[in-house]
């Protein structure tokens, strides 16, 4: 798949799954990085009531040392939650991971999560780039909260959905590599290897995932450098 065919996936994939338009004024409420990028570094950016904002625009304000400030100047928003509900969950396999996608689709359902499912959807042969790739832009563009990506081995998905900014995927194949992912690393994206792990595991370990929460404190500050490095090659600066 190409960029455009991968974003068209999403866009209907959001609107099957959830209902939603992609083109109303409910995405519009989205602040995206170019919204913080036009913002002069140093000074304050005022959120509209009920926006939230993607991980590339946590970035940007992080990098460009911006203060958000709320409209209603109380508290300042949260910057991970995703509208209508925060908690979409994105859904990505290849043919090898397609079984399990299945089964942790209905355990998450039965957990009430709302599913993003961004295929495949058969054992046909496929590419887990493309699959990581759209699973990834969902996450980045805050089209979900988390996203769960499943392959043979679970490396391959998430070296791909490491390419996409603002994504940090972690493979865990474990209680203690998921607790670890998401306290000290804040991971966004959970990548699981089918041929390495039987279904029990796999729904104890998205169970740990998604209901760890990030540690912050000396750990926020190693992942900011995380991103440091993204934004420096984003922008072309390689030191």
């Amino acid at each position: 798949m190409n960029e455009d065919q991968i974003r068209q996936l999403v866009r209907e994939a959001l609107q099957r799954e959830l209902g939603l338009d992609t083109n109303s004024g409910e995405q519009r409420r989205l602040i995206t990085e170019d919204d913080l990028n036009a913002v002069p570094p140093g000074t304050s950016f005022r959120v509209p009531a009920g926006a939230i904002l993607t991980p590339l625009a946590r970035e940007a304000t992080l990098m460009r040392r911006i203060e958000l400030i709320a409209h209603d100047a109380g508290p300042q928003p949260e910057i991970n939650p995703v509208s209508p509900q925060a908690s979409i969950v994105a859904l990505g396999a290849d043919h090898g991971g397609y079984p399990l996608k299945e089964i942790l689709k209905e355990f998450l359902k039965a957990e009430g999560y709302s599913i993003l499912d961004l295929g495949t959807n058969s054992r046909d042969a496929v590419d887990y780039p493309d699959f990581a790739h759209a699973v990834g832009l969902a996450v980045s563009q805050g089209k979900a909260w988390r996203g769960i990506l499943i392959d043979g081995a679970g490396i391959g998905s998430s070296m791909a959905a490491n390419k996409v900014p603002g994504v940090r995927a972690a493979l865990c194949y474990d209680n203690t590599t998921a607790i670890n992912s998401r306290e000290h690393n804040d991971a966004n994206v959970l990548t699981l290897g089918a041929g390495l792990i039987g279904e029990a595991l796999a729904k104890q370990i998205v169970q740990t995932w998604l209901t760890t929460e990030f540690a912050g404190g000396r750990h926020a500050r190693r992942v900011n450098k995380i991103m440091q490095i993204e934004y420096r090659y984003l922008k072309g600066t390689k030191t």
